[in-house]
């Protein structure tokens, strides 16, 4: 299969079920956000809820794209993504994958609401970093421009979670003239039907965008154990004709050409003659190709590399403040590259059904811990209607605009934060719960370093190991 050797078959079967794996505990580990509401407010039996929740969870892996995906994909730097070696390719996932289990399931042991997003994020930085350590390598530790897009992303979440359920909160509080929504849900009572509805519509929300956002996570974490074992099998879409992709190169060449050299630093002139270097190369490639069965399988691979290395210098390069060109020629530039990215971001339809089982069957599992950490632990109160499906609504909205803007989006952090938010609503700060407050802020503040340094160990042990 793939002309591997079966030794590295069993490496690739290995990392496939890993991957897995991080989707499964994924799934038990952040089911109680979607879940916890309207169990304890009575509105649906524990496992109604979680079925559902499992059932929109799996809808939502198909429907959410790609797009946070290939933006986990490329927190690693681009020579990490192009290196050909089937151990390096192991070595890498199988630490990201490792570091983000690990912490996972210390997390969900202590039932304390950690963020698989995070714990993910952490290993990809770990493992760029102790790539950028061995020696002779001299790329960029990571796509710090990426890490920075998402590390905005997941800042800010929580912290418009918390102030838009505040928000949600006094409102209701002032246009709701039936009052029992603020009390506490009777033991064995179902709500009203109405707002039983708005807290199952709510729970299908959370459940949907949670596998649309971190569903691609464990897509994202696939591409990369296929193009690092198998290169030259998932370089480029299959379903696509790589020499359509001669347009668009084309176009690029025209608008570098429109570059005056002489305005450019030193450094954006070799930029730019990489750039060069790579356009060559694909023409190369293309030239006398009339048929896509004249590529050789090997020529895919290296295909990938030039969009890739092409597309990280090009960027560089039309960001330098000493490029002058017209708008016309960078939205011509703007607009081929995004046709030629085509081609190498994309996921087979049995990488999203195989994600969105290992999510669904781990939302059914092990959601008892969390739940009652979310319903019972950060306040001080038993959660009301209220609290539970404005927490909900407002979660589902930010994961829901994350998706759409292509950026991972903490499930557990934002709808942890609008939990919080609820309470203080009602009763102030006070009506927090100071300790599990503490134990939350702090495997949050934690999940970052020590995935990283978890990940990145266990990349230069599995590298030695496999060199």
């Amino acid at each position: 299969m793939f002309g591997l050797e079966p030794h590295v078959l069993l490496l690739l079967g290995i990392c496939l079920l890993a991957a897995c794996a991080f989707e499964f505990v994924n799934g038990f580990h952040d089911t109680a956000n979607a879940v916890a509401t309207v169990i304890y407010t009575n509105t649906l039996r524990p496992w109604a809820a979680v079925v559902w929740s499992a059932f929109w969870n799996f809808i939502g892996v198909f429907a959410g794209g790609i797009a946070v995906a290939m933006g986990i994909v490329y927190l690693l730097p681009v020579e990490s993504l192009v290196d050909q070696n089937v151990y390096h390719g192991i070595a890498m996932v199988g630490a990201l994958i490792v570091g983000a289990i690990i912490w996972n399931v210390g997390t969900w042991y202590y039932g304390l609401p950690s963020s698989s997003s995070h714990a993910l994020i952490g290993s990809i930085l770990g493992v760029g970093i102790a790539f950028s350590l061995l020696p002779g390598t001299n790329a960029a530790a990571v796509n710090w421009s990426k890490a920075g897009e998402t590390g905005i992303a997941l800042l800010v979440g929580p912290l418009l979670g918390f102030s838009f359920t505040i928000l949600m909160m006094f409102m209701l509080k002032r246009f709701v003239k039936n009052k029992s929504i603020f009390k506490e849900p009777h033991k064995r009572k179902p709500p009203p039907l109405w707002i039983r509805l708005i807290l199952i519509a709510t729970c299908t929300l959370v459940s949907f965008f949670h596998g649309s956002n971190d569903g691609q996570k464990g897509v994202g974490l696939i591409m990369l154990i296929l193009i690092g074992i198998v290169p030259v099998h998932f370089a480029l879409d299959n379903k696509l004709n790589p020499l359509d992709l001669r347009e668009s190169l084309g176009k690029v060449e025209y608008v570098m050409s429109r570059v005056n050299v002489n305005e450019l630093s030193p450094n954006d002139q070799q930029m730019l003659t990489d750039i060069k270097t790579q356009t060559n190369d694909l023409d190369r490639i293309f030239a006398g190709k009339t048929s896509v069965n004249q590529l050789p399988q090997q020529a895919r691979f290296d295909i990938r590399r030039d969009i890739l290395l092409l597309g990280n210098r090009a960027k560089k390069l039309m960001a330098s403040e000493k490029l002058s060109l017209s708008t016309a020629d960078r939205a011509t530039y703007e607009a081929s590259m995004k046709d030629m990215k085509k081609f190498t971001d994309y996921a087979p339809w049995w990488v999203l059904l195989i994600v969105s089982l290992s999510l669904a069957c781990g939302t059914m599992i092990g959601w008892q811990r969390i739940v009652k950490t979310i319903g019972e632990r950060i306040g001080k109160e038993h959660l009301t209607y209220a609290q539970g499906a404005s927490s909900e609504l407002v979660a589902a909205a930010m994961i829901g605009v994350s998706t759409g803007f292509g950026l991972p989006s903490s499930t557990t952090h934002v709808l942890s934060s609008a939990i919080a938010g609820s309470m203080v609503a009602n009763r102030g700060v006070k009506n927090l719960n100071p300790q599990m407050v503490r134990n939350i802020a702090l495997a949050w503040v934690l999940t970052l370093p020590v995935t990283m340094v978890l990940s990145g160990g266990l990349f230069l042990l599995f590298r030695t190991i496999l060199d």
